[in-house]
């Protein structure tokens, strides 16, 4: 297993073109492959994530539907979201600087996945903007 204390399972149609998509769009690294079409756990920086195939009561995304979305800390926003337009994502929202000192992107991946690419810019009080640190 990856050391992440937390590491998203994500449902795909097609694992082994998932991997590729992902590799390709947003520069994750297989790590480790399941069967041809099972599961592969993929390196996010020093973070993972699982693609898994559709079976049992598993299934992608369906239209229209959002039941989470998975955010991932980059070095370059910018470049980043271009990487991911290239490859085809649609971005839903583009690079946006905020109040609490990051700069953050979202785009659906080919599946309908929800991703949020985050670049901090400033370590910002969470007083400083509405939020409350509570430890």
């Amino acid at each position: 297993m990856p050391s992440p204390t937390v590491i998203p399972v994500l449902t795909y149609p097609d694992v082994r073109e998932a991997v590729a998509w992902l590799e390709g769009a947003f520069g994750f690294v297989e790590r480790l492959r399941i069967g041809e079409s099972h599961r592969a756990q993929l390196r996010v920086g020093d973070g993972a994530v699982i693609v898994a195939d559709v079976r049992g009561e598993r299934r992608a995304p369906q239209p229209g539907e959002v039941a989470q979305s998975v955010m991932v800390r980059v070095e370059d926003v910018h470049a980043h979201c271009e990487r991911a337009r290239a490859y085809g994502a649609r971005v839903l929202m583009e690079p946006t600087d905020w109040e609490y000192g990051e700069r953050q992107y979202s785009v659906e991946d080919p599946a309908g996945h929800h991703w949020m690419f985050s670049e901090t810019l400033a370590d910002v009080a969470p007083e400083d903007w509405g939020g409350q640190l509570l430890s």
